[in-house]
C-alpha cells in the first residue's frame, strides 16, 4: 500500500517542479533586462566594450529550463531592452526632422525596437528549443547569435546597425579577424565568450541546462577552448597590424582635405542660406590649399541644390574649386529626365579645378522612410525625411570612380554599414574608401558615435583607408589596419588635410564575402532540421 502510493505520487511532484522552474518571474525579466542594458553600455557613446563579453550570460542564466514559448518571450524583453536604449535617438530624429509629432515618433521607435528585438527572442527559443544538450552549447550559442545578425543584415532591405562585433572596433587586435570572418566572426568570438561564461557558471553552481547536468568537462572544455580561440584571435591581429603596416610604408599614398561645413540642418535647405552655405564650405576649402591637398572632399549633400542645374549657385561651387586649385568630390542631390518620370539621386560628383565633372556616383542603398517610402500604395500619409520633390532612386551598386591612377569607392550615409557594399566597392578596384554623410539629425546623442565606429570595420575588412567627411562630425580618417589617423569634434567647422595609403591587397574577406556567416547559418538549418527529423521519427 505504502509503495503504491509513492508511485503515485513521484510523477505528480515532478510535474509540478517542472511547471514550477518554467515559469517566469521577476528575476527572470531581471536578468534579461540587465542583459539588454549591458549590451547598449557595450557600444557607444558609453564604450565600455568590454561589458560585450559577458553581457548576455544573465539572460543566457534565465533561460535555464525554460520552454520555447518562455524563451522567445525573455528574449523579446531582453531585445526590447537593449533596442529602446541604443536607439533612442531615432524618436528626436523623427520628431525634428520627419515633421511628426512626438507622440507618433515613438510609437515608430517600438516598433522598430519590437522588430529588432524578435531576433534575440527568435536566438532564445532556438537555443531552448534544439540545443537541449550541454556539450553543444559552447558553439551553437555563437552560431545561432551570428546566423541571425547575417539574416538581419539583408531581410526587409537590411538593418545591420550596431552588431555585437562593432563594441569591438577600437580593440585593434581583436578585429583584424574580420580581413577574413567580417565583423561576424567578431561577433562570434564575443558570444563564444559568454557562452563558455555560461557553462563554467553552471556547473560551479551545480545548476543544469534543460535538466541535464553540466559536467566538469563540459565547463572545463568550454573555458579551454575559448582561451584557444581568443589567443589565436590575439595574435593574428599583432601580425596582420606588423604586416599591413609594413604594406603601408611601401604603398603610395595622396593627401586628402576634409571639410566640415557644420550647417545647421533646420536651415539647410532653406534658400535663403543656399549662398552662405556654399560661401562657407569654399571658405573652409581654401584654408586647406596651403597643405596642396590632391582632393578636397565635401559632406553628403554640401550643395543644397542641384548642382549643373542651377546656374548660378553652381558657378559659384565651380569657382571655389578653381581657386583651390586641385580636384573636389562634392555631394549634391542630382535628377535624370526618365522616359515617364523625373529620377532624383542622392550624388556625389567629382570635379576638377577647370569646373570639369570627371563623373558621378549615385547612392545605391536608400535610407526607408528618408529618401523613399516603401509601401508608399498603402502608406501614403507618411513623408520623407529628406528634402526633395519625390522618391530617390537607386544607383548601380558597387560602381567607383575613375580618378588618375586610381578608382574611388564612394558611400553615402548609412551605405558604410552594409559590408558588402564596400566590399562590392574593393572588388570594382576602389583604392580607398570615402563615406560623405550628414549626421545632423542625431545632434548631439549617442547615434554619430555609433555610426563612425562601424565605418572602423570596413576599413579592416577590406584593408582600405578610409575618408569620412560628415557636416556636422564626426569626419576623420581610418588607415587600413582600422587605426583612427585624426578626428573633427561634433558641431564645429573644421578642416583637416592628412595623407592616407592606396592599397591594392585584395583580403579573403573581400574576394569571398560572408562565407562564415553563411556557413553559420547553414550549420543552424542543418541541426534544426536533423532535431525535427528526429522527434518525429521518435514520436
Amino acid at each position: 500500500m505504502f509503495i503504491c502510493v509513492q508511485k503515485k505520487e513521484i510523477p505528480i511532484l515532478s510535474s509540478s517542479s517542472k511547471l514550477k522552474k518554467d515559469k517566469l518571474d521577476r528575476l527572470n525579466f531581471f536578468l534579461a533586462v540587465s542583459s539588454g542594458v549591458l549590451l547598449t553600455l557595450s557600444f557607444p557613446k558609453a564604450d565600455f566594450s568590454w561589458l560585450a563579453w559577458f553581457a548576455l550570460v544573465p539572460l543566457l542564466a534565465a533561460l535555464r529550463n525554460l520552454s520555447p514559448k518562455n524563451g522567445f518571450y525573455l528574449g523579446l524583453c531582453a531585445g526590447l531592452s537593449h533596442y529602446l536604449t541604443l536607439l533612442y535617438w531615432l524618436a528626436y530624429t523623427m520628431s525634428t526632422y520627419g515633421h511628426l509629432p512626438f507622440y507618433a515618433s515613438v510609437p515608430i521607435l517600438l516598433l522598430l525596437s519590437v522588430y529588432l528585438a524578435f531576433y534575440v527572442a527568435i536566438f532564445s527559443m532556438l537555443l531552448t528549443l534544439f540545443y537541449q544538450r550541454p556539450f553543444v552549447l559552447l558553439f551553437m550559442i555563437p552560431s545561432v547569435w551570428v546566423s541571425l545578425e547575417y539574416i538581419r543584415s539583408f531581410l526587409f532591405t537590411g538593418f545591420p546597425w550596431e552588431l555585437l562585433g562593432y563594441t569591438q572596433f577600437n580593440v585593434l587586435h581583436l578585429i583584424q579577424i574580420s580581413d577574413i570572418f567580417g565583423v561576424y566572426g567578431v561577433s562570434f568570438c564575443i558570444v563564444l565568450s559568454n557562452a563558455a561564461i555560461l557553462l563554467a557558471y553552471l556547473y560551479l553552481t551545480g545548476k543544469d541546462w534543460q535538466e541535464k547536468e553540466v559536467k566538469s568537462r563540459h565547463a572545463a572544455g568550454a573555458v579551454f577552448t575559448f582561451a584557444l580561440i581568443f589567443c589565436f584571435v590575439w595574435f593574428y591581429g599583432k601580425w596582420r597590424i606588423q604586416s599591413v603596416q609594413k604594406l603601408m610604408s611601401h604603398s603610395p599614398s595622396i593627401k586628402v582635405a576634409i571639410i566640415q561645413g557644420n550647417i545647421d540642418q533646420a536651415k539647410k535647405w532653406d534658400p535663403a542660406f543656399q549662398r552662405a552655405s556654399i560661401v562657407k564650405y569654399i571658405n573652409l576649402s581654401l584654408l586647406a590649399k596651403k597643405h596642396k591637398p590632391d582632393l578636397v572632399v565635401w559632406p553628403e549633400t554640401a550643395t543644397p541644390f542641384y548642382f549643373l542645374h542651377n546656374v548660378r549657385l553652381s558657378e559659384m561651387v565651380k569657382k571655389g574649386v578653381h581657386d583651390t586649385g586641385t580636384d573636389f568630390l562634392i555631394g549634391s542631390p542630382s535628377f535624370n529626365l526618365g522616359k515617364n518620370r523625373v529620377e532624383y539621386y542622392n550624388s556625389a560628383y567629382l570635379i576638377g579645378p577647370e569646373g570639369n565633372v570627371y563623373d558621378r556616383y549615385d547612392k545605391a542603398h536608400l535610407v526607408p522612410f528618408g529618401e523613399y517610402i516603401p509601401f508608399k500604395k498603402w502608406l501614403p500619409f507618411l513623408g520623407k525625411m529628406v528634402e526633395g520633390v519625390g522618391d530617390f532612386t537607386p544607383g548601380k551598386k558597387g560602381h567607383t570612380i575613375k580618378w588618375g591612377d586610381y578608382r574611388l569607392g564612394i558611400q553615402i550615409c548609412y551605405e558604410i554599414i552594409f559590408p558588402h557594399l564596400s566590399r562590392a566597392m574593393v572588388k570594382n578596384h576602389a583604392s580607398v574608401l570615402i563615406n560623405i554623410t550628414n549626421d545632423a539629425w542625431y545632434g548631439r546623442s549617442s547615434a554619430p558615435d555609433q555610426h563612425f565606429s562601424m565605418t572602423i570595420l570596413r576599413a579592416v575588412e577590406n584593408r582600405r583607408s578610409i575618408i569620412r567627411s560628415a557636416n556636422t562630425g564626426i569626419s576623420g580618417f581610418i588607415d587600413p589596419c582600422g587605426k583612427v589617423i585624426a578626428t573633427t569634434p561634433l558641431f564645429e567647422d573644421a578642416t583637416i588635410t592628412r595623407s592616407v595609403p592606396m592599397l591594392e591587397e585584395t583580403t579573403f574577406y573581400s574576394r569571398f564575402g560572408d562565407l562564415f556567416a553563411m556557413a553559420c547559418l547553414g550549420i543552424n538549418l542543418v541541426a534544426v532540421f536533423s532535431c525535427c527529423l528526429i522527434r518525429k521519427y521518435s514520436n
